[in-house]
This record gives C-alpha cells, sequence and structure tokens, in this order.
C-alpha cells in the first residue's frame, strides 16, 4: 500500500482564510472586469437588476470555484500510517431488486485485503425478484454473514434495521452495487483510526464503475472523479464534510445509531448533517475507493440529480440551523448550500437563454466578457485531475481514456444539471410528492 508524501503543515483555520482571502480578491477583480458588462446589459434591463444577474451568474460562481481551488491546492492530508491488525468492523449492505448486481458487490468484499476481520449484513428489502437467493448462494463460505428480510419500506429504514444487528465500533455502509478497491476498507478505517476523537464518519470515494456505457455516463465519470471527489476534499480539509454518503462510507456505529437515517429522499445528506449539528467531524479519504453503477438513461439520471437535490433541502429544513448552533468552518459550506437554489435558477432561467440568444448573435446577457470564465474553469479542473491522479497513481489504478466525455462534461454538462437541480428544488419547496 502507498502513501502520500507529507507537505509543511499549515494550520487548517490559515487555509481557510488564504482560500477565503484569495477568492474575495478574485470576485473583487471580477466585479471591476464586469462594470461594461453592467452597463452594456442595465442599458436593457436597468443597472440593479443587471449587477443581481452578473453576481448570480459569473461573480458567485467564480468566487466558489476559486475558493475550491486554492483549497484542494492546499489539501495535504497526514499520510496514511498502515496498521498490522485493524479493528473488527461490519459491512452494512441495503439491498432492493439488486440481483444482478450483488455478485460483483460480494466478489469485492471477497477481494479485500483487511488486517482484521470483518462481517457482513445485508438487508433486503422486499425485494421481488431473487436478491435474497443471490445472497445466500454467493456468502454460503463467508464468515460472519448475516441476511436480513424486510417488508419493503425504504433504504432508510433498511439501514435502521440492520444497523440494530452490528456489534462492531465501526459500520461500514455501501450499496448494493458498489464494488470496493481489494484496499478500500484498510484505508477508511485506517483515516478513521487516525482521523480527531470526535469524528463520526469518513467517506470514501465514489467513482462511476459502468462509464464506458454511453454518452451520459462518461460525462458522469468525470463527475465523480473530478468534481465531487474534489468538493469532499475541500470540505474535508475544514472539517466538514457534507455528505458521508450510503455508497460508501465508514462510521462509529453508536453515533450513527443515535441520529439513524431519517426516511427521506436524501437519508444519508440528512443524517450527515444532523452529526454535524451535534459537533462531530466528518472526514474524507480519497484512497478508499469504491466503483458503483450511475445511470445510464436520462430518466434515472435525471431522478437521481433531483433526488439529491431535495435531499439538499431536506438537510437545510432540519439542520440549516447548523450556521446558529455551530458557527464554525463547515456552517460555510451549509451556508453556500443555501446559495444553491438561486444559482442553478439564475443558470436554467437567465444563463442558458443568454447563451442561446448569443449564439444567433444577441449578447444581451452573454457576451465576450463571459470568456474569463474559461481559464479559471480549465485551471480548477487541471487541478482536481492532478490529485486524482496521484489517488490513481498510489492504488495502481489508471484513469480511463475518455476525452470525449471529458469535452462535453466541461462544456454542457453543468447545464444538464442546473436545471434537473433547480425542478428539485422547486418539488421540495411546493411538497411535490417524493419518489424514489
Amino acid at each position: 500500500m502507498g502513501k502520500y508524501t507529507r507537505r509543511f503543515y499549515l494550520p487548517t483555520r490559515l487555509k481557510f482564510f488564504i482560500s477565503l482571502f484569495a477568492s474575495t480578491l478574485w470576485a473583487a477583480f471580477s466585479v471591476w472586469m464586469a462594470r461594461f458588462w453592467a452597463d452594456d446589459l442595465g442599458s436593457l434591463i436597468t443597472k440593479p437588476l443587471a449587477w443581481v444577474i452578473i453576481f448570480f451568474i459569473a461573480i458567485i460562481p467564480g468566487f466558489l470555484n476559486m475558493n475550491l481551488t486554492i483549497s484542494i491546492l492546499l489539501d495535504w492530508p497526514p499520510p496514511l500510517i498502515f496498521r498490522k491488525k485493524l479493528p473488527k468492523i461490519t459491512v452494512l449492505i441495503a439491498a432492493y431488486n439488486e440481483g444482478d448486481s450483488l455478485p460483483e458487490t460480494i466478489r469485492g468484499l471477497r477481494n479485500q485485503k483487511y488486517p482484521g476481520k470483518f462481517e457482513v449484513i445485508i438487508v433486503d428489502d422486499g425485494s421481488t425478484d431473487k436478491t435474497a437467493e443471490i445472497a445466500k448462494e454467493l456468502t454460503k463460505y463467508m464468515e460472519g454473514f448475516t441476511l436480513l428480510v424486510a417488508n419493503h419500506s425504504g433504504k432508510a429504514n433498511a439501514l435502521n434495521l440492520g444497523i440494530k444487528h452490528v456489534k462492531t465500533p465501526f459500520v461500514v455502509t455501501i450499496d448494493a452495487d458498489t464494488f470496493l478497491h481489494p484496499e478500500a476498507l484498510a484505508r477508511i478505517i485506517t483515516r478513521f483510526l487516525q482521523s480527531p476523537p470526535n469524528t463520526a464518519a469518513v467517506a470514501g470515494t465514489v467513482l462511476a464503475k459502468n462509464s464506458s456505457q454511453n454518452f451520459l455516463t462518461r460525462m458522469q465519470e468525470w463527475d465523480y472523479f473530478c468534481a465531487i471527489a474534489s468538493v469532499k476534499r475541500q470540505q474535508s480539509l475544514f472539517q466538514g464534510t457534507l455528505v458521508a454518503q450510503g455508497a460508501f462510507s465508514a462510521f462509529r456505529t453508536e453515533l450513527i445509531r443515535e441520529v439513524s437515517w431519517p426516511d427521506v429522499l436524501g437519508e444519508d445528506i440528512v443524517a450527515t448533517w444532523a452529526l454535524l449539528k451535534k459537533g462531530y467531524n466528518i472526514t474524507f479519504e480519497p484512497t478508499a475507493v469504491g466503483f458503483t453503477m450511475v445511470p445510464a438513461q436520462f430518466s434515472r439520471f435525471r431522478r437521481q440529480r433531483e433526488r439529491w437535490a431535495r435531499g439538499m433541502i431536506e438537510g437545510l429544513k432540519r439542520h440549516g440551523d447548523i450556521l446558529l448552533k455551530r458557527p464554525s468552518i463547515p456552517a460555510f459550506f451549509v451556508f453556500i448550500d443555501y446559495l444553491f437554489p438561486l444559482l442553478d435558477g439564475f443558470t436554467s432561467i437567465v444563463l442558458i437563454p443568454g447563451i442561446i440568444l448569443a449564439i444567433f448573435g444577441k449578447f444581451w446577457i452573454v457576451g465576450p466578457y463571459t470568456l474569463f470564465v474559461l481559464p479559471i474553469t480549465f485551471f480548477t479542473i487541471s487541478i482536481m485531475l492532478a490529485k486524482q491522479k496521484k489517488v490513481f497513481d498510489v492504488l495502481g489504478l489508471k484513469i480511463r481514456r475518455n476525452l470525449f466525455g471529458f469535452f462535453f462534461y466541461v462544456l454542457i454538462y453543468q447545464f444538464i444539471m442546473s436545471p434537473i437541480s433547480f425542478f428539485g428544488y422547486l418539488k421540495e419547496f411546493f411538497k411535490i410528492r417524493k419518489k424514489w
């Protein structure tokens, strides 16, 4: 197992203020650059409204991108110090109609290079296929395997049933279609043991398993590989990862049992925020990697991302008061989440139509000044790629050649994502019936 090289140490708060100062300077420079844009747009819609639009489609996104970039440049987590023996843990899997995926998932568990024992609990959430039978057959020769069969009542209830049967101090949740890298369990638990005592969870890295399937999955590969992993790096740097995702995360059993997973669309988001509000740290281990199936059909992709958007609003509704109850660095990221409905709304309603108008020569909203966004976008993605390449080098993995997906990920992915997320926010605001 490889290790990172340790860099010189900067205190966490100093890193935060460096990233905040640099991104604020960038925002101030952007405002200065946008003054002519505001004059032109203001002649059509009034100057105050022009500045509102410019802030939400350019200034704030630029600030967030720069803040992310500086943060991941400063992110050099302490190297993992591997032990000859690690504590016994439990792997918890909630499965519903996952008969096709389970064989690969169980194979990944069998191949784990974990220097200790681990149990596996699979909760069959009332599957209508042969999930339970397949699970029994696959784990016939596996020690410490428990199969629980429940009436179909959703993933959260299945996880809460499973956690009642966990007897180990740490529990790792994975989805029934997640294939773990052979070192994944050892790395995520080692990071847990090296983290501060008040750490409640460690999120692993989740990447796309079926990225070569079609155009949509090729773009999603870069979303998981670059954006999602980099945001978790940033948040973990400041001890406040906002989502310990159910697809692959480790928890202190007693703490996750205390807050439980709520029966909502974003059960992992809301449970993570409940832990943060109680004052616990949530961190991230970039080299603990699992591969999951991403949606290959647009309808499923849309439902998934709407569900994530609604889950964020559920988190804000229940635990958005973290801003007041835990006014620390992680609260900064909760504040950013309050901005996302507006950012995605302006992108959907203003920026995308502005781009369409620009294509036809009408530079009323989007014009030459917008091109200044491109350098920082490519710089940010370059830093993300460099960080992730180091992870793959450590694990002996190679980045798939997917230039086609990368090109369209950079150019159009956000313009697909923003409207989907925006409709998800609206559905949650108006309490439209929830569908998994």
